[in-house]
């Protein structure tokens, strides 16, 4: 079972703001995993993913 976040674990992505859109906010969770939710809606639990998996995610993002 994968350990779930401590409420002061989260931290807002950088590029969120505080107008109103789109937001969500990342968790790691030790060496092997980051969490990801939507920071309007907490209550709605979470989305773990591999750190592996999420530097392909994120590098990706920032070369398209």
């Amino acid at each position: 079972m994968t350990p779930t976040p401590r409420p002061g674990d989260w931290f807002k992505s950088s590029h969120s703001d505080n107008s109103g859109g789109e937001c969500v906010e990342g968790a790691r969770i030790g060496t092997s995993a980051m969490a990801v939710r939507d920071s309007k809606d907490t209550t709605r639990g979470n989305l773990t993913i591999a750190t592996t998996s999420w530097s392909a995610l994120t590098t990706t993002l920032k070369n398209s």
